[in-house]
Order: C-alpha cells, then structure tokens, then sequence
C-alpha cells in the first residue's frame, strides 16, 4: 500500500489551518523559526511531495536537484525573490504565492508607517522613553502634514492601489509610475494619474515603493533617483530590500538631501545598514507589513488551499489558485502520489 504523500513546512504557522492538510498528507511543520542553510533545504525537500516555505528560504535547482518527488513550492508571500521560478519550472515544479489577501493590510501599514514619520512619532517616542520630556514646547517636535500633498507611488499592482484608494481621504493628489498604466476604470477607481519615472520622483512630497525585488528593480531607487526628489520630501518602502540602495539612501539623509524615511524592508536583512541605525529621521520596522492575525492566517489557508488544489482535494481541487507557472502543470496532468 502507498502511503499518504508528505508535506514540509518551514516555520510555524497556525494549527488549526495546517490540520487540514492532514487527512490527506503526511505533515512535517517546524516548531521554530530558523534559516536552513542550502544543505539543509535539500535535505528536507528530499522525499517531499509538497513544502511550504517563507522568504527567507532560498529554493533553486541546487535545492531541488534531489527532490525528485516535489511537486509544488507553495511560498507564504505575495514576492517569490526567494525562489528561482525558472528552475522550479524546469524541474517540473509549481510554484505559488499569496496574492491578493494581504493587499488592504501591507496598504494600512504603508499608511501607518507614512503618517508615523511624518510626524516624527517614532523619534518622539524614544525621546519620551529616555525621560527628557520636562516641559511642552510650542515648537517641539514640528512634524508635516500629509493633507493635500502629493502621493507617489512606484509600482501600482494591487497593494499601490489599495494604498492610492486611501489618499482620498487626506485629500492627497496621486501620481504613480508602473511599466505599463493602468486600465482607465482602475485608474478612475483609484483617482491616479500616470507619470514618466523622473516626474515622480521629481513632483512626489511622499514616494511609495510597492514593486516586486527583480533583476531589472533592484536600486530602482538610487544616488542618481534620490538627487531627483525633493529635500522636502518622504520615501517609504514596504516591498523589498534591495529595490533602495540603503548606502545611497542614508548619504540622502544625512546630508538634508531627502527630509526622512519609513523602512519595513532592508538590504540584507536582518541585517540593517548600520547608518540607519543612527538616523532620527527613519522610520524602521522588521518586514511586518502584512502582519495582522487575520491577514497571516489567510496566507496560510491560501497556501494550503494551493497544496490541496495541486492533489485534487479542497474547494479548489485541480485548480490551484494562486499558481505562478501555470505551464508546469498543464504539462505534467493532474497530480498523483507515486
């Protein structure tokens, strides 16, 4: 008799919607958060019918070149930098992500973040802390308003435009810039207007970035883009590291050339540019843009909707729902323990 076919999954998630998986699969879950390192995600992949990984788990064709069982890859996150889809694919591998259900909380906290440094709240906040608030200033802590700035916004997927809808209530124009505009009924939703990339960075009082990390985006936003921006303005960035050059960007702040930023994602991390560090005038944050109970547990069901999906069980069965390289299983047929 063949037996159950089994599943890995990386780090903690939540019980009760990973015991789902259980009628039909073999479940292997990580009791704590850790990074593997290459050797050790082959090991684990090999024998695995399904994994279910995070961001910090760096899958390729070294990985994967005995995991000769693994059928899909399903990745707890919208961005999948974390894994090379062309070699999955070549592989025979699906892959999917978490599209779509974390949209309206990484646009809070974008929000969050944006209104926080404006008003230097952050800053504020340690200097209370460290007990040196003595007496009100009337000029103490001058922040800026965001009312009736301009909003930019690079990269205008599904998350730029839940965050562009919530500009109408601060009475803030938006601009944005995307390989391609929008459809017009989309732009009219989110009342945006199209613009070249030097214009955005040029007429933006506060820049969002929301692109995926790609070969073609990392340093979208350099020494060279940072000069184009206004002293006064804002930049926040609640996509990836890697899209800011961090060393650029605390030269920028330094030196008065950009007025602060709010950072939830770094080069490197979990390592931060030292520089940073030092800087009153940044916002930082630990990647938790998406971080709501909510919004993680709708990230887990989604994945485990996808592992479902691919062995023909749950409400999507055959037809995994968030599947980045469809072709793999158009050419491989439904999938089958073996």
């Amino acid at each position: 008799m063949i037996g159950k076919p089994r599943v890995w999954i990386s780090r903690p998630t939540f019980p009760d919607i990973v015991a789902r998986l259980e009628p039909h699969f073999e479940v292997t879950a990580e009791p704590e958060e850790r990074k593997f390192s290459p050797t050790e995600l082959a090991a684990r992949l090999s024998g695995q019918d399904a994994v279910i990984v995070g961001l910090k788990d760096h899958l390729g064709a070294a990985e994967v070149a005995h995991a000769t069982r693994l059928r899909i890859v399903a990745n707890l996150a919208v961005g999948y930098d974390n894994l090379d889809l062309d070699a999955l694919s070549a592989a025979g591998i699906a892959v999917s992500n978490t599209a779509d259900v974390l949209n309206e909380s990484v646009a809070d906290y974008a929000w969050a973040m944006m209104l926080g440094v404006a008003r230097r709240m952050n800053a504020a906040e340690r200097w209370l802390r460290a007990g040196h608030w003595h007496a009100t200033e009337f000029k103490g802590w001058l922040g800026m308003d965001v009312r009736g700035r301009t909003l930019g916004i690079l990269g205008m997927g599904r998350i730029g435009q839940a965050i562009a809808r919530r500009a109408g209530g601060f009475g803030m124009p938006v601009l944005y810039h995307n390989r391609s505009p929008l459809p017009e009924a989309e732009e009219r939703a989110c009342k945006a207007r199209y613009v070249d990339k030097a214009r955005l960075l040029h007429e933006s009082d506060f820049l969002m970035l929301v692109l995926p990390l790609t070969a073609q985006t990392r340093h979208a936003i350099g020494a060279a883009e940072l000069a184009q921006m206004k002293p006064t303005a804002v930049l926040v960035n609640v996509a990836r590291g890697g899209i800011v050059d961090d060393a650029a960007l605390v030269a920028a702040l330094r030196e008065q050339r950009l007025a602060a930023a709010a950072l939830d994602v770094f080069e490197g991390e979990p390592a931060v540019h030292p520089g940073l560090l030092e800087l009153d005038n940044v916002l930082l944050s630990p990647h938790i843009a998406s971080a709501s109970h909510e919004t993680r547990r709708a990230m887990t069901a989604l994945a485990v909707d996808n592992v479902l999906a691919l062995f023909g069980h749950g409400p999507h069965a055959g037809r995994p729902p968030t599947i980045l390289n469809p072709h793999v299983l158009a050419s491989a047929g439904p999938a089958t323990h073996h």
